[in-house]
């Protein structure tokens, strides 16, 4: 199953979410490239996804992909257009997320960093186009599953020294946390009138999750599309889904003020305490931040912003 999970999420393109200005990186987890200035020699990509008819077709130009860039250039790097080579990559992710296996998928994504070990400026280059495509929190492609290996290559590079490894060692410990088809992290939650409950103690085939801000407006679409779906409100009145809307922060003037916002069929709660930021139990850099559990609180979907992705994968595991 956790197989599944992980397809499923390779495949699925969110929408942009909007960053909480309060959930700034701390003051360690500086990116380790601070700007590259765009320059103009390309990456000469030779890979066709509507040519190849077979798997081993397939094999063969992933394997291939990355030839066109000269991994030895050293400094002369900055001549390279960052945005274009951005671009390369996030096409790199998403055909591995059509073809390739997870451990497969895995092994492509540290081959690709360590051939960007032969200096510190191409890791360094490389290090910055795959947290702009899979760890920034407005990335359609933003996925922790494929940012993992990243990281794992970049906490033990021999050209990082203990200082260089401190940001993408905190990222790397966040990333680890409720994996795809691993249980969620439990914990509790406040309704306004004081009640609390426990997430693993809620009774339905499927818990959307999801992590809001009073007045956020990329979270009042997700309520409106919620709102709007036919599979989640049918599933909703016959008990199957619901859905737990959770507070992360401290502002609680604010967010009884906005309580009327959010539908009352709803679990509206906040995390009294603040102690899911404290103790670092979900990554909630982006808000909105959507999961999709299962009966027994395993992930189907992480730190998703889009709707449709939830309702696929619903109807996906009610097929099955």
């Amino acid at each position: 199953m956790k197989q599944t999970y992980f397809i499923l999420i390779l495949l699925a393109v969110v929408l942009v979410s909007c960053g909480d200005a309060k959930r700034k990186k701390e003051n360690a987890k500086e990116s380790v490239v601070e700007h590259f200035a765009p320059g103009t020699r390309h990456v000469d990509v030779d890979f066709d996804i509507y040519s190849i008819t077979t798997k081993e077709e397939y094999d063969e130009a992933i394997s291939r992909y990355w030839d066109g860039f000269d991994f030895e250039c050293g400094e002369r790097v900055v001549e390279y257009d960052t945005v274009q080579v951005m671009q390369a990559f996030a096409d790199y992710v998403s055909y591995l997320g059509v073809g390739t296996e997870r451990m497969r998928c895995d092994s492509l994504l540290k081959s690709v960093m360590h051939r960007a070990e032969h200096s510190r400026p191409v890791l360094d280059f490389f290090a910055y186009v795959a947290e702009g495509v899979l760890h920034d929190p407005n990335s359609p492609l933003r996925n922790d599953e494929l940012y993992i290996p990243i990281l794992e290559v970049l906490v033990e590079s021999p050209l990082y020294d203990e200082y260089d490894r401190i940001a993408p060692a905190y990222d790397l410990e966040l990333a680890r946390k409720n994996r795809i088809g691993e249980p969620a992290t439990d914990f509790v939650y406040t309704l306004a009138t004081g009640k609390q409950g426990r997430l693993r103690d809620i009774d339905a085939d499927y818990v959307i999750l999801m992590f809001s801000n009073p007045g956020c407006p990329m979270c009042r679409e997700i309520i409106e599309q919620i709102g709007a779906s036919p599979l989640i409100n049918e599933m909703m009145e016959n008990d199957l889904v619901e859905v737990l809307a959770v507070y992360p922060d401290e502002d609680l003037e604010a967010w009884h003020n906005h309580l009327s916002d959010m539908p009352s069929s709803w679990i509206n709660s906040y995390d009294k305490g603040m102690v899911l930021t404290h103790e670092r139990s979900y990554n909630l850099q982006a808000i909105p931040s959507l999961y999709l559990l299962d009966r027994e609180k395993r992930v189907i979907i992480k730190d998703g912003t889009s709707v449709a992705q939830i309702e696929n994968a619903i109807a996906y595991f009610e097929a099955l």
